[in-house]
């Protein structure tokens, strides 16, 4: 007999392909998800005692199937029309399964519900918001808990995603070949965002939120099960995993510690390892993607033995490979340092100026902490010191507005320290952390 843990991570991993199946088969998202949850229940009070059935997807689909037919034969009932819910009952009654009406044990719809979530017409905050409740499994307040809003606020988003869903009549299929590019990328960008946003947390106290990046990760691992041809979804688990590899070094006492800073030696090998495999047969198997190059650029930045021996001339030629297919302001704000590591700061600067007026980054404070890094390597220190309190007023992240301080304090005290004291760490020794805030 399985143990509790055991049956709760089986349960996990079955409630959104049982979704998937009563989504395909009766369409109402929000029924099937009251539905789901009431057999979910089910199978945590009955299976520690009675054993896990032969054929547990199965049973889950039969008795969820079961409560929504109940479900809807009362409300029909209540209604006064016991005749049209008989007569829905005798076409979709479910029986549990037995040998020969089981759901086929190859079929998962998982794919189909990542599609359906991550759908164009709802806003992107909603795709993420339903695809960490449906295909996730995270409740509306830990959803909300990780992205610091109300918990009611978090289900009303939830809320009106499926009612949009439902009033739109999209469809619970895996799109067609002329649309699948980008749908998939659009799937692939909801993921990203969730590991993103536990990463390096957008606002709040913390800088990390490993519940966020641990789910990305789960989830990535299943989109990349579903599609394992796909090179941009091996891509996106190998990024994820070779940048939370570095997970347990990026703080110390809550403190942020800048990439080239980390003491390595508390670097996740296996998740490396794992990563850096991914990646490789990726790029050699499939046509090269954005995902794929920044896994690259990571598994560059974690085969250096140290900071110093980081090959920077074959990370900036990975930034311009990316610049040249995805370009971005941020894309090029990585690109910047590159260019300071290998042809000195000035060459850095000159680029930044270019991304002065860039709207998506006039608000936020990541172009000012890279002006302000470089400059300190240009030994500008009174510039220095102005762009990184600038930065620090502007971000929301608590650790980054200590760092960047923090910084801001240093370059004032180099200032003033006599010839040989003192003086900005040029070089490698202190690049921030910015990849992976594409």
């Amino acid at each position: 007999m399985r143990s509790t843990p055991e049956i709760e991570g089986l349960l996990r991993e079955l409630a959104p392909q049982a979704l998937a199946a009563l989504v395909r088969r009766f369409g109402d998202f929000g029924a099937c998800e009251d539905a789901v949850q009431e057999a979910l229940l089910a199978a945590a009070q009955r299976w520690p005692d009675e054993g896990v059935p032969e054929r547990p997807r199965g049973w889950l689909i039969a008795v969820a199937a079961h409560k929504l037919v109940d479900w809807r034969r009362r409300e029909s009932a209540r209604r006064g029309k016991e005749a049209a819910a008989a007569g829905f009952v005798a076409a979709q009654a479910v029986r549990v399964p037995g040998p020969e009406d089981d759901e086929p044990p190859d079929r998962d719809d998982t794919l189909a519900l990542l599609f359906l979530c991550c759908h164009p017409a709802l806003a992107r905050p909603a795709q993420v918001a339903l695809t960490l409740r449906a295909v996730g499994g995270l409740t509306t307040p830990e959803i909300a808990a990780a992205f610091l809003v109300p918990e009611a606020t978090m289900a009303q988003r939830i809320v009106r995603a499926k009612q949009r869903i439902r009033s739109t009549g999209m469809p619970f299929a895996t799109p067609a070949a002329d649309q699948r590019a980008a749908r998939l990328a659009a799937v692939l960008k909801v993921l990203y965002l969730i590991f993103n946003e536990g990463y390096t947390a957008s606002s709040g106290p913390a800088l990390q939120r490993s519940d966020l990046t641990g789910e990305a990760i789960r989830l990535a691992r299943q989109l990349h099960r579903l599609l394992p041809d796909e090179g941009e979804a091996a891509g996106l688990l190998a990024l994820m995993l070779l940048t939370e590899a570095r997970r347990d070094a990026r703080t110390r006492d809550g403190a942020l510690v800048p990439l080239l800073d980390q003491d390595r030696t508390r670097w996740d090998a296996t998740m490396i390892r794992e990563g850096t495999a991914l990646v490789e047969a990726a790029l050699r198997t499939a046509p090269v993607g954005p995902y794929q190059v920044q896994a690259a650029i990571s598994a560059v930045h974690a085969e250096a033995a140290g900071a110093g021996d980081t090959d920077w001339s074959q990370v900036l030629a990975l930034y311009q490979l990316l610049d040249s297919i995805a370009p971005s302001p941020v894309v090029t704000l990585n690109r910047a340092v590159a260019i300071a590591m290998v042809h000195g700061p000035r060459a850095g600067l000159e680029l930044l100026d270019d991304l002065a007026g860039e709207p998506r980054l006039a608000a936020g404070h990541r172009l000012s902490a890279v002006r302000a890094h470089l400059l300190e390597m240009n030994k500008e220190y009174a510039e220095a010191q102005e762009q990184y309190r600038r930065a620090a007023r502007t971000t929301t992240s608590l650790p980054e507005r200590n760092y960047l301080l923090a910084r801001a304090s240093r370059v004032a005290h180099t200032q003033i320290a006599p010839p040989g004291v003192g003086g900005a760490i040029g070089g490698s020794a202190d690049q921030i952390d910015w990849d992976l805030s594409m």
